[in-house]
């Protein structure tokens, strides 16, 4: 009677261990579950606009929800590019050369990294930043390719057989000038949509906008010879991208805490709940 006691007690104390480990088991599965999971969760507006900087829209296919946000990494060549730029431009520590030093960054963090950006926002579905991205990506590879002696872009204005010497043409500057100025206007096109984005987003277009504009300036200054009023628009140029490049690194900062869940938030601004979409006043109408 004794060891039937004992055997009914052990066999109680195995069925509680038995229940204690099923239930830490269940634990880490409903974890696990909610992990793998979490790519299916429906994003509010404001964190799709935070991440991908558009507004959300409907797409085919689970592509967001398998393939990494290459948003980060678009901005991070942008602003790597921008920023030492608009500090060459300011002249500060001594640095000019209109960025020459920097051409390898404006290849390949500019152009490279923002193409590629920009090639896998279209993969996803995401129209306003695939041309954003490809677009500068462009500006940033044509701009890094006129500072190399071997596409002879300056050089083929100079009449005394130094290349050096077309930078001081009118010829070449007046051409610049009209190539920054069409930019401008697509930057300028560019800020106008970003008004359904976020406040960071716009201050970004805004400041670059201003900072082109300026360089355009620089440009037709110095074709037609007034050196003094292009020194005055360069400096303000860098001021102006300066701030569009602290802005970019103000969104890669908020892009990548949301991106790893961290208990510190960065505000953006989403813009995109307060200016509707045309397709929501249409349907608004036909209810």
């Amino acid at each position: 009677m004794q060891a039937n006691d004992q055997n009914s007690t052990g066999d109680g104390n195995n069925m509680h261990n038995t229940s204690a480990i099923a239930d830490e088991y269940s634990k880490h599965s409903d974890a696990l579950h909610h992990v793998r999971t979490a790519g299916s969760i429906v994003m509010s507006p404001e964190l799709f606009e935070k991440l991908y900087l558009s507004p959300q829209n409907a797409v085919k296919g689970d592509l967001r929800k398998t393939l990494s946000n290459p948003t980060p990494m678009a901005l991070i060549g942008f602003a790597m590019s921008l920023t030492p730029l608009s500090c060459d431009l300011m002249g500060w520590r001594g640095a000019g050369g209109n960025g020459a030093a920097s051409t390898g960054v404006f290849l390949f963090f500019g152009g490279l990294i923002m193409i590629i950006g920009g090639i896998l926002e279209f993969v996803l579905g995401n129209t306003f930043p695939f041309v954003v991205f490809c677009s500068f990506g462009g500006f940033w590879l044509t701009f890094g390719v006129t500072l190399i002696p071997f596409y002879n872009a300056y050089g083929a204005y100079s009449t005394t057989g130094t290349a050096a010497d077309g930078l001081n043409t009118q010829g070449f500057n007046a051409s610049v000038g009209f190539y920054l100025l069409f930019f401008t206007l697509l930057c300028f096109i560019f800020m106008v949509c970003s008004l359904r984005t976020s406040v960071a987003f716009v201050s970004v277009f805004f400041t670059a906008t201003v900072a082109l504009a300026c360089l355009v300036g620089v440009y037709f200054h110095a074709a037609k010879g007034s050196p003094e009023t292009a020194k005055t628009l360069t400096v303000t140029a860098g001021a102006f991208a300066f701030v569009a490049g602290l802005s970019g690194w103000y969104i890669i900062a908020a892009q990548l805490l949301a991106a790893v869940d961290f208990p510190i938030q960065l505000p953006v601004g989403d813009l995109s709940t307060i200016i509707k979409g045309a397709s929501e006043y249409t349907n608004k109408n036909e209810d």
